[in-house]
């Protein structure tokens, strides 16, 4: 006999298929673009995302964080089926804004990123948490809501993090995807012994090797995603998001087509924050959080560790609520790769943690 939980999650399943699976021709969905000052002289860009006609009372705006290299629309609102996270939470009701850090995609670059990469890394966290929290002010008054929420991956789930633990009146929900937290002092791709250490001085992080900002190539773009990646990579993603993942990303920087073959730049920052997070210094303390908070990590994510979800779990003793979820056979990229390879499951998550609709999505209006 099927019992009254295992039916609401068969709906709540077909439905999550459903969102993940429609088009773009299915309910309205609206974009704006916006820049907000932050700093004097940085104006940081945002993307509202919204679907006006399924917008429900009482869920938090969400503001999602990109991570140390690509910015805010390439990871999160790609113009393909499939690619768009912002897209499907707007679906669910929510008000989604997207941003890019400065130095980032749409936003305010340092003047040093015009200029040859040497000199110490650019865009540190502290200077992204300062964009956050003008981006916060904007949409708080935009909504009209006192808290908001914020989804950050990578890199974006550390400044989002860092801005919780230092204003965290301002934030319901954290969502924080294969971010790290200082959880070890070892790691095989950022931490001591790897190319991010200086090797005049060790445990210091490398600047003069890897400099001020970095140009990234579209290859690149898909090269440590691409050795997560079973042999039939389509199997995983489809072919259609890693195509428009390359070309929205490299689309970010007007400098792009001066470089053969052509590259994006991307400040270095957040590498010196992460490498001194990999070999186990911690940034900021999670003790004071007063939120809830969703940790979720993808099995075979080779950025976050297992070490940084229990760290976590153990400093969030003044957060309302705290779930951490491992996400089977997923990759760091999760939110990109095909339903049934954990971003069915990762949606799935969100809405049940914000408080999403759970129900069957209407029908698109008739043409």
């Amino acid at each position: 006999m099927t019992t009254h939980r295992s039916a609401a999650s068969a709906v709540r399943s077909l439905w999550l298929l459903g969102l993940l699976l429609a088009s773009s021709a299915g309910a309205e969905v609206a974009r704006a673009e916006f820049l907000v000052p932050s700093d004097p002289g940085i104006e940081v860009s945002v993307r509202e995302v919204k679907d006006s006609g399924m917008q429900v009372a009482g869920l938090p705006p969400l503001i999602l964080l990109h991570g140390a290299r690509v910015p805010g629309r390439a990871s999160f609102d790609l113009p393909v089926e499939g690619g768009s996270l912002a897209e499907d939470l707007a679906r669910a009701g929510h008000s989604v804004f997207v941003m890019d850090v400065r130095g980032y995609g749409g936003s305010t670059r340092p003047q040093a990123m015009g200029l040859p990469a040497v000199g110490r890394p650019l865009v540190g966290s502290n200077e992204a948490v300062r964009d956050v929290q003008a981006v916060v002010a904007w949409v708080q008054a935009r909504t009209g809501q006192r808290r908001v929420g914020l989804l950050g991956w990578a890199t974006g789930g550390h400044w989002a993090g860092m801005y919780a633990s230092l204003h965290p009146d301002d934030v319901s929900h954290l969502i924080l995807l294969n971010a790290l937290y200082a959880g070890s002092a070892e790691h095989k791709m950022l931490g001591r012994g790897t190319d991010f250490e200086d090797p005049k001085r060790p445990g210091r992080f490398n600047a003069e090797g890897l400099g001020a900002y970095r140009w990234n190539t579209g290859a690149s773009v898909l090269a440590v995603w691409d050795r997560e990646l079973p042999e039939d990579k389509d199997k995983a993603r489809d072919p259609q998001v890693a195509g428009s993942f390359q070309r929205e990303a490299l689309a970010s920087d007007p400098l792009a087509p001066s470089r053969t073959p052509f590259a994006f730049r991307a400040p270095s920052g957040a590498l010196e924050d992460s490498f001194l997070l990999a070999i186990g210094r911690q940034l900021w303390d999670a003790g004071s959080i007063s939120g809830r908070v969703l940790i979720l990590r993808s099995e075979n994510d080779f950025w976050s560790r297992p070490e940084d979800v229990t760290r976590l779990q153990e400093h969030l003793d003044h957060a309302t609520f705290v779930k951490a979820v491992v996400l089977p056979g997923a990759t760091h990229f999760v939110h990109l790769e095909r339903p049934e390879r954990g971003r069915r499951l990762l949606m799935e998550e969100v809405m049940r943690f914000t408080g999403a609709r759970t129900g069957p999505a209407p029908k698109p209006p008739a043409k």
